[in-house]
Order: C-alpha cells, then structure tokens, then sequence
C-alpha cells in the first residue's frame, strides 16, 4: 500500500475496481484496511473493503477490494504530513509482499509510493523499494527500469550522488544493466529489442573533447562484449538526443548511467501512464511512477493511472516463462 500518508490508498482504490484490472489479474491489497475505507470514502467510491487472512482467501468482483490487513496505521493518521508510523508500516507492507511472493503465494508484487525520509525516520535506511526489496529477497545487484507508452530506459545507477555514479560506472556494470533490461524486454514480447547506451558527459564525450575518456573507459568495451553476444545494443548516444529517437521508435529501450539522465526525460514523456519495473529480482515487481504527493494526499483528485498501468504490467509479465 506504500505510505499511508500519501497518495497511494486513494489511488489504490480506484485501480483495483479498474474493469482492466479485474480482467488482467486477481490483486490483493497489504495494508491497512482503514486506510483504504477512509481513501474510498474521500473519493466518493461506494465499495466493500474486506480483510482477508490469506490470497487464497479473497473473492472477487466489482465493487470489492481484499486486502490484508496488517492494521499498522492509526485511525486518525493525518493525510499528507511524514510520519515514522507511516514509513514503518510501508517497510512491513514490502516485507510481507516480498514474503508472499517468495513463497508463490502471490505471482507478482505491485507497490505504491513510499517516502524515503518516513521511511529513514522509522529506522529503516534504505534508498527506496528497489533496495528494499534487493535486500528482502537477497539480491545483491538489481536496476530500475522506467515504462511508458513512448520509451522505456533502465538505469546503471540510480539513488546516488551524481560523482559517486560516475565513479561506480564501470564496464562490468554496464553490461550486466544492459543484459537485464534485454531480458526483461524479451519476457515483455519483445523479441529481439534494439537498446539505446546513453554516455556519460555532453554529447557522449564528443571524440575525447568532454570528460576525461569515460565513454572509452567505462561503456564502450561493455558494448563490445554484448555485441559479441548477440545483444543489438547500440551507443554510447548524447543522452540530449537518445530520448527522442526512442520516443519515435528507433529504440526499444535506452539505458540512462545515472539517476536524472533517465528519469526527467521519462517523465516528461509520460508519468501519466508511467510505470517503474525492479529487474533482476527473483519476483516481479512494478510501481506506480510517482511520488507520494503529500501535497494533494487526502484531496481525492490523485490520478489512477500509473497505478492500473503498474497492475496490468504486473500480471502480464508474471504470466510469461519463468526466467
């Protein structure tokens, strides 16, 4: 349910009634029951909040949503405002998600925003769910990948500092990001995907003029050894241009070094419908692409969107092959 304080229990709600939902998939809330009634309520939505024990346990239909209720949150929890109650119920809210997904009890985990300063204030230091969820399933190493209807881009880094990436980048690293963002758009149905490297400095070092050779260094033999391989993975591109032509179709995917070089072109290009994937775990997981809006947390005017988009994506990638 991510942090109960924002915006995730009011689009939660709207999502899970979604008529595409209800055809792709089977969802189970991990949250807190109250939480979702105050949420239906503050969106005028007439439906039946039920507690459930277990996945096997829920019923489905139109105007239901099962969740399990961890009853984490107080009632009187201010919208909005962080809150270590908050970020210590969204951390257990992953926790058993992870768990039950682990065990396949569930085939896939869709999750809803957390904050990371509530989620810090709770005691629980960890950047965001990507990491979160890399730790609960003992995965040392995973990307982040952003979906939209216009591009997708998989991350070599992401919840660090801008020189402490570009340190990290390095050949081994590159390549692995790439392989997983390659077979996460093969078990998506694309079948041979033609990938996008982004470099590192202004118009990928333009020849040796920008930088000091990191694109020579750090990317270029990466490419060479997926080549190698079979992998269509082209580069390294000026990230300023790579967005566009993937954007227009030449790209199927690009592959952003750091953390602002993916996600601003993303999210201009379509955070509506925006989706954030974690590659490399032994689970599926998609989120919604967006924050926890305490601005508007409580308003009801929270858009649903991502979040069916998430859903869908979930199911759809938890009823490929296995990997």
């Amino acid at each position: 349910m991510g942090d109960g304080a924002g915006i995730g229990p009011e689009v939660i709600v709207p999502a899970l009634l979604h008529p595409e939902t209800l055809r792709d998939c089977r969802p189970v809330v991990i949250g807190d029951a109250e939480r979702l009634r105050q949420a239906a309520a503050i969106r005028g939505i007439d439906c039946a909040v039920v507690p459930v024990d277990s996945a096997d346990d829920a019923q489905f239909g139109p105007d239901r949503v099962n969740v399990i209720d961890l009853g984490l949150l107080p009632a009187d929890l201010p919208w909005g405002r962080l809150s270590p109650v908050a970020g210590d119920a969204a951390y257990h809210y992953v926790r058993v998600a992870a768990e039950l997904a682990v065990g396949g009890e569930v085939q896939g985990i869709c999750t809803a925003p957390l904050n990371k300063a509530a989620l810090h204030a709770a005691g629980h230091n960890f950047p965001g769910h990507t990491e979160l969820l890399a730790h609960l399933t003992g995965v040392d190493e995973v990307s982040m990948m952003l979906s939209t209807p216009r591009v997708k881009v998989i991350h070599v880094t992401t919840h660090i500092g801008l020189l402490d990436a570009v340190r990290l980048i390095e050949p081994g690293l590159v390549e692995r990001t790439v392989r997983r963002g390659h077979e996460a758009m093969e078990r998506a149905g694309t079948a041979r995907p033609v990938i996008g490297v982004c470099g590192i400095n202004p118009h990928a070092g333009e020849n040796g003029l920008f930088g000091y050779g990191e694109e020579e260094e750090k990317i270029i033999p990466a490419l060479e050894a997926l080549r190698a391989d079979g992998i269509d993975a082209r580069g390294p591109l000026p990230a300023d241009t790579a967005f566009f032509l993937a954007s227009r179709g030449d790209y199927d995917l690009i592959v952003a070094m750091y953390h602002d070089q993916g996600h601003g072109p993303v999210k201009v290009l379509g955070i509506e419908a925006g989706v954030n994937l974690t590659v490399g775990l032994p689970v599926i997981r998609t989120s919604v692409d967006h924050g926890t809006a305490f601005d508007i947390a409580g308003t009801g005017v929270a858009e649903a969107g991502s979040m069916v988009e998430a859903l869908r994506q979930a199911a759809e990638m938890s009823s490929s092959p296995a990997r």
